[in-house]
């Protein structure tokens, strides 16, 4: 079963509501929030192993709230935001770290920091085809043994 299966629809629509509140959309800097559909379509496909810490912690927010998170008004959802922080534990610091790793990888986000489309390494240094230099300290150093652990 997909990660996004694993959520109700409830759960879903709480997802993007506290996403957009840790990171709103910002017309100054072109970003958009963390409720964006492509950014929201990336955390449900990748949840994962988290996918049971993110659904106890938008339970705990519906509970706290007293419905779906997602029907309150703002200054309601930021009373129960608050409540939530104090009381959250694990559940809390995995769903925010959830929101915040999909959006930090987000393209808009990254160009929106002066970051490059693509890995660090090897900065336009291009190497040819077939060449395993890079490898040769690694051959020079020779094989290492080591006993296989007892199970």
């Amino acid at each position: 079963m997909s990660d996004a299966k694993q959520l109700t629809a409830a759960q879903r629509a709480d997802l993007r509501t506290v996403a957009a509140m840790i990171v709103p959309e910002s017309d100054e800097y072109k970003v958009p929030g963390a409720d964006d559909a492509a950014i929201q379509a990336d955390m449900l496909a990748t949840l994962g192993r988290d996918t049971a810490l993110v659904a106890q912690a938008l339970d705990h927010l519906a509970r706290l709230a007293g419905k779906p998170l997602a029907e309150l008004d703002e200054a309601k959802r930021d009373a129960v935001a608050q409540e939530f922080r104090k009381l959250g534990g694990a559940a809390a610091a995995t769903l925010v770290r959830v929101v915040l790793q999909c959006y930090y990888r987000d393209d808009r986000v990254l160009r929106s920091l002066g970051l490059e489309l693509r890995a660090p390494f090897p900065k336009g240094h291009v190497l040819p085809d077939g060449d395993w230099s890079l490898l040769d300290p690694v051959k020079a150093r020779g094989g290492t043994l080591r006993r296989a652990p007892q199970g």
